[in-house]
């Protein structure tokens, strides 16, 4: 349900989908004590969010996992199609590879655990801001290891990637922003938009995420 009171333009709207009453008050209080940020809404389940969520169009959405109803990534591949602009954030209990692929697959910008402190999850929010795709350490350890694995070789022999557009690809998926691959590179932020952007034709994809999934061996809808 969206919040009511004072709305501060000035802040970014981010809406919170939390089937746990405590979690959801808490979260609300950390981004309304901010001055950045501010709670547009709260949906205690993802029924509600995927009925709600459109009429609010929030900058950034702080995604259960497990809820009843509906599960947080089956929510978030309804809802991407009809909010292209807004970023969904996975905040869950669950560190395995399948939930981390399969929510980027979705259309997740980011995957951090609900044990992530304010001081993190507010860095988080700032990243996705900045347009990169926070991923807590631990997760960031297990999607690493996916890279490392042999299957995903053949998919990337058949990908027809350039060495300079999987570098380009390898920073992405460790949630650098554009800016921060061109400084890296040291190459202009244009030229690394131009190599993004023929990822994505290459790959068949339309977002950061998708990518990503797709080149860690995974198929996106």
């Amino acid at each position: 349900m969206p919040f009511s009171g004072n709305v501060d333009r000035l802040k970014t709207d981010v809406s919170i989908v939390e089937d746990d009453v405590e979690a959801r008050e808490l979260l609300a209080e950390w981004l309304n004590t901010t001055p950045q940020f501010q709670c547009a809404s709260v949906h205690a389940n993802g029924l509600m969010a995927l009925k709600e969520l459109p009429a609010v169009a929030p900058k950034i959405v702080l995604m259960d996992i497990n809820m009843p109803g509906m599960q947080g990534i089956e929510c978030v591949r309804r809802l991407k199609p009809a909010m292209p602009n807004t970023q969904f954030l996975m905040l869950t209990v669950y560190s395995d590879t399948k939930s981390i692929f399969e929510a980027l697959a979705a259309g997740a910008t980011g995957y951090l655990l609900k044990r992530t402190s304010r001081n993190e999850l507010l860095a988080a929010l700032g990243l996705v801001q900045a347009g990169g795709s926070p991923i807590s350490s631990g997760i960031a350890r297990l999607v690493a290891q996916a890279f490392e694995a042999p299957a995903p070789a053949v998919a990337l022999d058949n990908s027809g990637l350039s060495e300079r557009e999987r570098q380009v690809l390898d920073l992405l998926s460790h949630g650098h922003p554009e800016k921060q691959i061109a400084d890296h590179l040291k190459i202009s932020p244009h030229t690394v938009h131009t190599y993004i952007r023929r990822i994505y034709e290459k790959l068949h994809v339309h977002s950061h995420a998708q990518a990503v999934a797709k080149y860690a061996g995974q198929t996106p809808q």
